[in-house]
């Protein structure tokens, strides 16, 4: 539970505060040694103390409450019962009697702090000048998944599979020159840009200049019906494919832009929270079908859209997943 507290922290409000034992926990009373795990972090400035429900199903609010009560009492400090899953009715219930709670993943409850992250979420911070386009990521992306991998092409090609206008085909090649991730030279009217390294090592350049293919996430009922191979397997169900990791209970896909407003266009509604039947939803600036032929979304951008994901079980995952680079 450590880790996916840090990694809900991290991706909400942009903090990285280190889950740890708290040294008072083995002299509270034994109710509430069997009752919760607690922990410590300091979040915002402040010590608060954790309170990890041992035993989810099988007591009511009221006795949550009371423990959560006592349990502040003794420690002299904030608690924040978490809890893997709630009902709507009963977070509605722990907002009403103002009981400070987390689910992560889903909703973080702090009165005293002024956080209610059923509406706040954190603002990322704007890419850096020498950051790639949308489009121009996707173009080189296309280019380091070919097999047999080519260190010379024509940009116009792959320009053209992907849907894009001249003027973007103008952009991506000035964008990918002044980055020195390719040379371009002049054949009559055709442009050509050469690599002068290795597919694995223009992957390791470039990775500083590219970023996470999300525009948001969201949760919604199947949208048209949209299965695999109309729509990619994403985030956390996609890495499960490429490895070890459990499936998610719930399905994650990614639509790109024309999708998206097909799916507006047909009258899709966005759920505030997961519901029986949803799905989670990824929005991506680009197409996530970049390779043909599969169920999932490619694994460079897969890589992308998780890497600031802290839990250590998708880091083992995410390397696994590079073991299935084409390089």
């Amino acid at each position: 539970m450590d880790t996916t507290v840090q990694a809900y922290l991290h991706d909400t409000l942009g903090i990285a505060p280190k889950v740890r034992a708290w040294p008072g926990a083995g002299k509270l009373p034994y109710f509430l040694q069997d009752a919760f795990e607690v922990r410590e972090l300091k979040l915002l400035d402040r010590l608060i103390l954790l309170a990890i429900d041992r035993q989810p199903s099988k007591r009511g609010l009221a006795t949550v409450r009371s423990q959560v009560d006592k349990l502040r009492q003794l420690a002299g400090m904030p608690v924040v019962y978490v809890t893997g899953a709630l009902a709507s009715y009963e977070r509605k219930r722990l907002i009403e009697q103002n009981v400070p709670f987390m689910v992560p993943g889903n909703q973080l409850y702090l009165p005293d702090l002024g956080i209610d992250l059923r509406e706040y979420f954190r603002q990322r911070p704007a890419a850096a000048d020498t950051a790639l386009s949308p489009a121009t990521q996707a173009m080189l992306i296309v280019v380091l998944l070919r097999k047999p991998w080519r260190a010379e092409w024509q940009p116009a090609e792959v320009v053209t599979d992907l849907g894009y206008t001249a003027m973007t085909l103008s952009r991506a090649v000035k964008e990918i020159t002044a980055a020195g991730i390719a040379t371009m030279r002049t054949e009559g009217r055709a442009r050509w840009l050469h690599m002068e390294r290795t597919a694995a090592e223009t992957w390791e350049r470039a990775k500083p200049l590219l970023r996470s293919p999300i525009r948001r996430r969201f949760w919604a009922q199947p949208i048209l019906n949209w299965k695999p191979p109309h729509v990619r397997l994403a985030g956390l169900s996609a890495l499960a494919r490429y490895s070890m990791l459990a499936e998610p209970q719930w399905p994650i896909y990614a639509i790109g832009p024309s999708q998206w407003k097909t799916a507006t266009q047909a009258g899709i509604e966005t759920l505030p929270e997961q519901m029986p039947g949803a799905c989670e939803w990824e929005l991506w600036h680009y197409n996530p079908a970049l390779v043909p032929n599969s169920e999932t979304v490619d694994p460079l951008s897969l890589t992308l859209s998780l890497q600031g994901n802290t839990d250590e079980r998708v880091q083992l995952a995410l390397d696994e997943l590079k073991e299935r680079f084409p390089w």
